[in-house]
């Protein structure tokens, strides 16, 4: 399948549907949609993956979300959708990536830590104070936030 991860249009409307995959709030998704980049994976003629990215500091940006269409899972969409960003970051001038990611989830962790990433904190109760609504992944409760970043140096 040929796939290209390009910027989405200014006329376009965001991939909710995929955007809500990785953060079910709306709410949130909104919010950093509104002063983010968010970069699309187009294939098969549809929008297939989605990542946005934030400026959190002069040298510091964040992944804030990342998701594959389910059907397209275990293709390397993801992995392709997270190289992009690293490169976006670095030819933009950041010295670090950072990304955050629920406890429970398993896949994400690997993937990030197989991309470069290292952990770097945990921000305990996150989903549990800004969720309404119990999220769960492969069996496990949702609770913290596993932190981590890459230098881009």
């Amino acid at each position: 399948m040929l796939m290209e991860i390009r910027e989405l249009f200014l006329d376009e409307p965001p991939p909710m549907h995929l955007l809500l995959l990785a953060d079910p709030s709306r709410k949130l998704v909104e919010e950093y949609l509104g002063s983010g980049t968010c970069f699309v994976a187009v294939g098969d003629n549809r929008m297939i993956g989605v990542c946005v990215l934030l400026q959190k500091g002069p040298e510091l940006i964040e992944i804030m979300n990342i998701a594959v269409d389910e059907q397209y899972h275990g293709r390397g969409i993801g992995r392709q959708l997270i190289e992009h960003a690293i490169g976006h970051a670095r030819d933009q001038g950041y010295k670090m990536i950072e990304i955050g990611t629920g406890n429970s989830g398993i896949g994400q962790l690997a993937l990030y830590q197989k991309c470069g990433f290292r952990i770097t904190g945990v921000d305990r109760d996150f989903f549990t104070r800004n969720y309404s609504e119990a999220i769960y992944e492969n069996g496990i409760q949702c609770q913290d936030m596993i932190r981590l970043s890459q230098s881009l140096d």
